[in-house]
C-alpha cells in the first residue's frame, strides 16, 4: 500500500488571489461602460494617455524611490517595458477606445471570449504551461456560459453576426491582451506589483505619445469640463490603477492562464451593472449563463487539487 503525497495547502497569497478573480472583471468592465459613455467628448488616445498618466502620478509617491533604486535596471528593461506599454496601455486603451464606436457588445463579448484561450496556447509554448483536465473543463464550462450570455441562449445569433472594422480592432485587442498578460509572467523583473505597473503604464504613455499628437491635430484636444474630468478620474482609478494592479498579482500568483479565466465573467458583470444602472431585466438566459460561468472558474481556478 502507498501513500500518496500530501497536496500542499494554498498559500494566503494564492488565497487572495482566487478571491480576485471574482472581483477583477468588475473593474475592467467600467472600462468599456466609461468608453462607450465618453465616446463623443473624449477622443480614444486621449483617454488612454489621462488614464495611465493619471496611474503613473497616484503611484510614484508610494513607488519612487523604488523606482529611482532600480533606475538602471530599469534602462537595461526599456525595451521590454515599451512592448508591455504597448500591448497593455496603448493597444488594450486607445484602440478599445477607438473600436467601441463602431462595433457591437455582442462582438465584443464573443471576441474578447478568445482571449483566455490564446493565453493558455501562449503559455503552453511559452512556458510549457499545462492546465490539468479540470482546469480545461472548467474553462470549457466558463466559456459555455459566456456564450450562453453573449447569444442570449439563442445559437442563431451566431450565424447572424456582422463584422465591421471594429470587430478586426477587438480581436487585435484580444491577441494583444494575451500577449500582455503572458509577457507579464515571462518578464517578472525585480519590482514590486506597484513599482512595475507604474513602469509599464510610463512607457505605455511614452509609446502613445506620437500618436496623441496625430489625434490633436486632426480630432482636437478634449474639452476639459467636469464631465470629462469625471471621466478622467475615474478611469484612472477603477479600470486603470484597480483592475491593472489587481490582474498583475492574480498573475504573479495563480500564472497567466488562470488570471485570463477572469475574461469569462465580463459579460455576467456587464448584465449586472446594466440592471442596476440602466433599469434592464435580468432573463433566464443571464441567470444559466452566470451560474455555467461560476462554477466553472470555481472549478478552473481551485487550488486544492490537480486532478
Amino acid at each position: 500500500m502507498t501513500l500518496s503525497s500530501p497536496v500542499a495547502a494554498p498559500s494566503r497569497e494564492q488565497q487572495y488571489a482566487q478571491a480576485l478573480i471574482f472581483i477583477t472583471p468588475a473593474l475592467f468592465c467600467a472600462n468599456m461602460l466609461l468608453a462607450r459613455y465618453s465616446a463623443d467628448f473624449i477622443p480614444p488616445v486621449a483617454l488612454a494617455v489621462w488614464r495611465w498618466t493619471g496611474v503613473v502620478v497616484l503611484l510614484l509617491p508610494f513607488c519612487g524611490p523604488e523606482l529611482w533604486r532600480q533606475r538602471q535596471a530599469l534602462m537595461r528593461d526599456a525595451g521590454r517595458l515599451l512592448v508591455l506599454g504597448a500591448l497593455g496601455m496603448g493597444i488594450c486603451g486607445a484602440v478599445v477606445y477607438a473600436a467601441g464606436k463602431t462595433t457591437t457588445a455582442t462582438n465584443i463579448g464573443l471576441i474578447y471570449a478568445v482571449s483566455p484561450v490564446l493565453i493558455i496556447l501562449l503559455s503552453r509554448l511559452m512556458f510549457g504551461d499545462r492546465l490539468s483536465k479540470r482546469q480545461m473543463a472548467g474553462a470549457a464550462l466558463a466559456l459555455t456560459g459566456t456564450l450562453v450570455i453573449v447569444t442570449k441562449a439563442d445559437w442563431a445569433v451566431l450565424k447572424a453576426l456582422t463584422f465591421v472594422p471594429g470587430d478586426l480592432m477587438i480581436l487585435g485587442c484580444a491577441v494583444a491582451w494575451a500577449a500582455y498578460a503572458v509577457l507579464l509572467k515571462r518578464w517578472p523583473g525585480n519590482l514590486s506589483i506597484n513599482a512595475r505597473l507604474a513602469a509599464i503604464a510610463a512607457a505605455g504613455v511614452i509609446v502613445m505619445l506620437p500618436f496623441l499628437v496625430w489625434e490633436m491635430a486632426t480630432v482636437g484636444p478634449a474639452t476639459p469640463d467636469a464631465r470629462t474630468l469625471a471621466v478622467i478620474a475615474t478611469v484612472i482609478l477603477v479600470p486603470g490603477l484597480s483592475a491593472y494592479a489587481c490582474h498583475a498579482y492574480i498573475t504573479k500568483h495563480l500564472g497567466p492562464a488562470k488570471a485570463g479565466l477572469i475574461l469569462y465573467l465580463s459579460p455576467v458583470y456587464n448584465a449586472v451593472l446594466a440592471w442596476a444602472l440602466l433599469g434592464e431585466q435580468f432573463a433566464a438566459y443571464h441567470w444559466a449563463g452566470a451560474v455555467l460561468v461560476l462554477a466553472g472558474l470555481y472549478i478552473a481556478t481551485s487550488l486544492s487539487g490537480k486532478r
